[in-house]
């Protein structure tokens, strides 16, 4: 199946595609509605779910982008080409089509994603741990990153089992999984696997996070896009407490823990981190919640972290975490 033929596959199951891709919108007459590309609430985004006109078409009114479900697809799971986004959607695709809505017998990704968390175990020792050292993350021991060893993986090609790390995403308060990040590996090395999107989400994500620890009322937060990224900034700080919000529309919607004081906002080098971070600057201002934004010196802290060195890089956030809480500002 070429592009062509996979829209046109996609937009026979128009809202099966949308109620995967974006879970927080609602049907509304032939319209599926949502806030934004990144999944968010809201009524801006219209994805046409049956004729007249072409099902499957999508504009933002906000934005003027426009485009079709493989174009959502792509965005979703932020693909870096045309055939990582094929590959998603013919394994989409390749699944049976969902029950309808009301049947009683949907598919619960929610479910699905604490069925496999209880099926993982902890990181120590394992694949995942070595994974996780090689991109220089000593501190890496936390109860929200498990390991399982022979994780299924589907795509264009077939099949397969790898090893992978799997993060527990939860809510603000941090205590229910609302889904789980998987990464899959490499199992000769501790890389990540050669696949066309080696990692995937599974539940609810946008806007919760995978947490390093438990903030403190009154404390500072330090929230960022990736895990490697965050976990590079707790391993040049220990002391300090994070969450991976796991990719920038998600980082621009997440909601500060009630008591925080302080939000410490981790963007990645690039101008879908600046316009992430800036939306969640914004929001903490409305909030009353203190905002710091810091910038990487490379494409992201983990580079930071490999070419500087830790004591470097807590050099440069010591300042950030002893200054007193004040009105938001940049680094």
């Amino acid at each position: 199946m070429n592009a062509a033929a996979v829209s046109a596959a996609l937009a026979e199951r128009a809202e099966e595609v949308c109620r995967r891709y974006l879970p927080y919108g609602r049907r509304r007459g032939r319209y599926w509605v949502a806030g934004d590309l990144d999944g968010g609430r809201g009524r801006s985004l219209f994805v046409r779910l049956a004729p007249p006109g072409t099902p499957g078409k999508f504009t933002d009114s906000a934005t003027a982008e426009h485009g079709d479900l493989l174009d959502i697809i792509r965005h979703r799971i932020n693909a870096p080409t045309l055939r990582a986004a094929l590959a998603e959607a013919r394994a989409f695709l390749a699944r049976p089509a969902a029950p309808a809505a009301g049947s009683g017998d949907a598919y619960d990704a929610t479910e699905a994603a604490r069925r496999l968390w209880r099926r993982c175990r902890a990181i120590d020792g394992t694949h995942a741990e070595a994974y996780l050292h090689a991109r220089g993350l000593a501190r890496c021991r936390f109860p929200a990153l498990r390991y399982h060893p022979a994780l299924l993986y589907r795509d264009g090609g077939g099949v397969r089992r790898l090893p992978a790390l799997v993060a527990a995403v939860t809510a603000h308060d941090g205590d229910v999984i609302t889904g789980v990040h998987r990464t899959w590996l490499d199992p000769r090395r501790p890389a990540k696997a050669n696949l066309s999107s080696p990692r995937k989400a599974l539940g609810r994500i946008y806007g919760h996070a995978v947490r390093f620890g438990r903030p403190a009322d009154g404390a500072s937060l330090l929230v960022g896009e990736g895990i490697e990224t965050v976990l590079s900034l707790v391993t040049a700080s220990p002391e300090i407490t994070a969450a991976a919000a796991l990719s920038a529309g998600s980082l621009g919607a997440f909601a500060p823990p009630a008591g925080t004081a302080r939000l410490v906002i981790a963007r990645d080098n690039d101008d879908e981190g600046e316009r992430a971070a800036l939306r969640l600057a914004r929001r903490c201002a409305r909030a009353g919640v203190a905002a710091t934004v810091i910038i990487p010196a490379g494409d992201d802290f983990n580079s930071d972290l490999v070419a500087l060195g830790a004591p470097a890089l807590r050099a440069r956030l010591a300042p950030i975490f002893r200054r007193p809480v004040c009105a938001g500002h940049r680094w």
